[in-house]
C-alpha cells in the first residue's frame, strides 16, 4: 500500500489518479481528515496504515503564483521546509521508504560553465544567495533539512505541463497571459514525472535525488512556436484550435519585473542523465509539447 500526502494538490491529485488506474493500493489524506502536519499524527497514521512507500506531493506554492508567497511567508515556509523535515522524522522513526517532490527553481540560468545543472550542484538560488524568491529559498532550505535523509528520494520538479488546461500548466500559463518572458528553462510533463518518479521506488534505484525534467530546454519562444505549429496544423486539416494566434513578449527582464512581478523568477536549465542512468527515461521535451497540444484538452 503507497500513503500519498497532498493527493488534493495539483501535483498529488496525478499520484493518486496514476496509482487509480494501476490499481495499486494506496492510501489519499487530507487534511481535514487528519492534520498529519504534526509529527505525532503522522507517526500514528504510518504506524496503522504500515505502507511500504510514502510519497509527499504537499507544499505550499502559492496562488495564482509564487508573488503569494510573499506575502504567506508563514504557509510557505511550513510547506516546503518544516514539513518535509516532519514527514522525515516520522518516516525515519517507522522505517518508512520516502520520495519528496521537490522543485528545480533552487537554480537560476545555468552552471559558471554553461553546462546545466546537475543533482550535486549547489542551489544558486535561495536564502544563502540572498537573490531567490521566497518561495525558492523554502524549498531549498527544505532539501537542506533532507540532506542525508535515510531511504529517501528527493525528485525535482520543473514547471509542469500536459494536456490538460488547468492554471498550473505552464501551457495554459503560456496562452493565458497577456506578456511573455524569453527565458530558457528546463520544464516537467507532469504525467511523466510521476510515472518517473514512482519508477524509481518500483525498479529500487539508488536513493537520493533526482531532476526529474523532460530531457533537452527550451526558450519560451521555443515553446511558442510549437503552439502556433499545432495551430496551423489543426487550421489545414479543418479542425478547432483553441489556441491564441498572437503572442508578446516583455523588451526585458527589467520590465517584467517591473510590471509584472513581486519577486525575482526561477529560469534554469537542469542535467537529466541521473535518472536516464538509472534506466528511466522520459520523451525529449519538445516532442513531449507536441503530443501534449495535439491531445489538448480545453
Amino acid at each position: 500500500m503507497i500513503l500519498v500526502l497532498g493527493a488534493t494538490g495539483y501535483v498529488g491529485a496525478k499520484y493518486a489518479a496514476y496509482l487509480g488506474r494501476r490499481e495499486i493500493p494506496f492510501r489519499a489524506v487530507s487534511r481535514a481528515e487528519l492534520d498529519y502536519t504534526r509529527l505525532e499524527n503522522l507517526i500514528q497514521l504510518i504506524k496503522d496504515t504500515q505502507p511500504e512507500f510514502l510519497v509527499n506531493a504537499a507544499g505550499y506554492t502559492g496562488k495564482p503564483n509564487v508573488d503569494a508567497c510573499e506575502i504567506y511567508k508563514r504557509e510557505t515556509l511550513e510547506g516546503n521546509a518544516v514539513f518535509p523535515a516532519t514527514v522525515r522524522a516520522a518516516c525515519e522513526a517507522t522505517d518508512t521508504p520516502w520520495g519528496h517532490v521537490s522543485s528545480g527553481c533552487i537554480y537560476s540560468g545555468r552552471r559558471d560553465d554553461g553546462l546545466p545543472f546537475k543533482e550535486e550542484d549547489t542551489p544558486n538560488f535561495s536564502f544563502r544567495t540572498n537573490n531567490s524568491s521566497f518561495y525558492s529559498g523554502t524549498k531549498a532550505l527544505g532539501e537542506e533539512l533532507l540532506e542525508g535523509a535515510e531511504n529517501c528520494y528527493i525528485w525535482r520538479l520543473r514547471i509542469p505541463f500536459n494536456n490538460e488546461n488547468n492554471p498550473r500548466n505552464y501551457l495554459t500559463k503560456l496562452m493565458k497571459y497577456s506578456t511573455l518572458l524569453e527565458a530558457e528553462n528546463s520544464i516537467s510533463q507532469l504525467d511523466e514525472f510521476v510515472e518517473a518518479t514512482f519508477e524509481c521506488w518500483e525498479k529500487k534505484v539508488p536513493f537520493g535525488t533526482y531532476n526529474v525534467t523532460n530531457p533537452g530546454a527550451v526558450m519560451t519562444s521555443d515553446v511558442v512556436n510549437l503552439i502556433k505549429e499545432e495551430t496551423d496544423r489543426r487550421k489545414n486539416e479543418g479542425l478547432d484550435a483553441p489556441f491564441p494566434d498572437e503572442f508578446n513578449f516583455f523588451e526585458s527582464l527589467e520590465q517584467f519585473m517591473e510590471i509584472a512581478a513581486k519577486t525575482p523568477r526561477s529560469n534554469c536549465v537542469m542535467d537529466h542523465s541521473k535518472l536516464t542512468s538509472v534506466g528511466i527515461q522520459m520523451t525529449p521535451v519538445e516532442e513531449a509539447i507536441r503530443t501534449a497540444l495535439r491531445n489538448w484538452v480545453d
